[in-house]
């Protein structure tokens, strides 16, 4: 017997064994319980996820010995005819090869035959878009009035391309693309009966690479398993395939919010070296990308797609960086590889977009414009909304602030070890940091007298008049962003305290230098006739001033 590839081998066969697809067995099968069957279906969805899968299995369902049932038994000869593509009831027609208008109409012809041996004759056509105008509207009559023996089921991956007169003849249903981890489990599945070793990070990078399809995961194992034989390993799906782990994009994308933009274009070189797809490595980035916002708006939204480990990992990096720098962050290598695809150089492209992303991290946005220069207009002034809607926590109190009040969190209870290092020799770092990455408030931070600490409880003072400076401070973008920043100088997680001290000296007033007075009257004109160039003119001319207007 000939080899069969595990697309074809592993091919589904009952409702249960589709993978991903459950809205669609179940109404598939309800249909079937309460015998409420349509003359014609279309099932819509890219590549390899089970469109002509799920006709066959309906059809089968339909023409079984036992049917019409929900688990057609496999074994009679109308099932079998069905598995093997040879049966006289179940036409299996090519839309992309007959597509014209004269072999519609002989299958509209044929449709009054009554079926050989089960209840009903199916027309199963796939990539029904294929079909020319004058096809569609050839089959629009049979279609929305077949005899009652005729049902009519399509696929197409391009619903937009089908003629609406058809569409709204058809029950349509849309496949999903099949989640990562169904895949991975379902290649676990192939290599335990086949008995190969399929390390689970392998089968997770088979399943990333197959964005979506399982006839492409399928056929991928296939090749590894030729490849590799018996036991595939990661580094073997990486270099057949020209993949990058999850764990060098992770490390790629850590370096760019963290600002490290030779160890950036570092790691770009080693991947290129190394004989990666540019293509493929910026769009694996922007994936990454995504699955952080997403991790930062619901964080357990990605339990169902990420990798082992990924969930730890975009924890670290979501404390990096803001949702909206993010979104900005997404755009731009979005535009990047927009441009990648028509250049003949795309890692120039992909360099200069790492480069320019960096820079942009690094720049004042306007809402943090806006939100300190509202600050120093008073404390009438209110936040921004955007910011208030943004942070999702309450503005500080503007009210009346007294020294026991202090405008922060709920202060972290003591740990059981307290922090080793020397937390007084961090400030002075951590204002340097702030000169550098956020000058609009440098002149807020400077005014702050670094207090002790207490737990983890970070206490800043203030004098009794910088009480506007403390609140611009206490905001919570700002207070984040000095967290963040003794979080990374200790790598420990603090709270910051900001409250007035009595005890602390008020800032002395600038001195601002008195303006120039204007010259007098007299002292102009004197020194205007003691001009040489005056005096010179009024030689040669034979002058005299009369009058001199200042």
């Amino acid at each position: 017997m000939s080899y069969q590839v595990f697309a074809r081998k592993y091919r589904p066969q009952a409702f249960d064994d589709l993978v991903g697809q459950e809205h669609v067995t179940r109404t598939l099968k309800n249909a079937v319980e309460q015998n409420r069957l349509a003359h014609a279906y279309l099932f819509v969805g890219p590549r390899g996820i089970g469109k002509t899968s799920t006709a066959r299995i309906l059809a089968k369902a339909l023409n079984c010995i036992h049917g019409p049932t929900t688990t057609p038994c496999g074994v009679c000869d109308s099932c079998k005819e069905i598995t093997g593509g040879n049966s006289l009831d179940v036409l299996e027609i090519d839309g992309a090869s007959n597509n014209k208008v004269e072999e519609v109409r002989t299958l509209t012809e044929n449709v009054r035959y009554a079926p050989v041996r089960g209840k009903y004759r199916i027309y199963i056509i796939d990539e029904v878009h294929m079909l020319t105008p004058a096809a569609f509207n050839a089959l629009l009559k049979t279609l929305e009035e077949p005899p009652p023996h005729v049902k009519f089921i399509f696929a197409t991956t391009e619903p937009q391309k089908v003629l609406p007169t058809i569409l709204s003849r058809c029950q349509r249903f849309d496949l999903h693309r099949i989640p990562a981890n169904l895949i991975a489990k379902h290649l676990q599945f192939i290599a335990t009966n086949e008995k190969i070793k399929l390390e689970p990070a392998a089968a997770h990078a088979i399943a990333r690479g197959a964005d979506g399809g399982l006839r492409d995961a399928e056929s991928m194992l296939d090749q590894l398993v030729a490849f590799c034989g018996e036991t595939i390993a990661e580094a073997d799906v990486l270099s057949i395939f020209g993949f990058t782990s999850e764990q060098t994009v992770g490390a790629f994308s850590e370096k760019i919010l963290r600002g490290e933009t030779a160890a950036a274009l570092g790691l770009l070189d080693e991947q290129a070296a190394a004989g990666k797809e540019m293509m493929k490595f910026m769009s694996d980035l922007i994936a990454h990308l995504r699955d952080l916002l997403v991790f930062k708006v619901k964080p357990d939204a990605l339990a169902d797609e990420a990798a082992p480990g990924l969930q730890s990992s975009l924890g670290a990096e979501a404390a990096l960086i803001e949702t909206d720098r993010l979104l900005d962050l997404i755009e731009q290598f979005a535009a990047a590889e927009g441009r990648m695809k028509w250049s003949p150089n795309k890692k120039l492209h992909f360099e200069v977009a790492v480069i320019k992303a960096i820079q942009t991290l690094g720049q004042v946005t306007l809402t943090e414009v806006i939100e300190n220069l509202t600050a120093l207009r008073g404390d009438s002034a209110p936040a921004p909304i955007r910011d208030r809607a943004r942070d999702r926590s309450p503005a500080p109190p503007t009210a009346t602030v007294t020294p026991s009040v202090s405008l922060s969190p709920t202060p972290l209870s003591a740990p059981a070890t307290a922090p080793t290092a020397d937390v007084s020799t961090i400030w002075p770092q951590a204002v340097q940091l702030v000169h550098k990455r956020r000058p609009l408030i440098k002149n807020w931070i400077d005014t702050a007298r670094f207090l002790g600490t207490d737990g983890r409880n970070f206490l800043l003072g203030f004098a009794p008049d910088q009480k506007t400076v403390m609140e611009s401070l206490a905001r919570p973008t700002n207070r984040s962003f000095l967290e963040g920043l003794l979080k990374e100088l200790t790598g420990t997680d603090w709270t910051v305290q900001l409250s007035l001290d009595e005890s602390l000296p008020a800032t002395p007033p600038q001195v601002i230098a008195p303006a120039p007075q204007p010259p007098r009257p007299n002292d102009s004109v004197e020194t205007f006739r003691d001009d040489p160039l005056i005096k010179e003119a009024l030689e040669i001319f034979k002058g005299e001033i009369k009058s001199v207007a200042t």
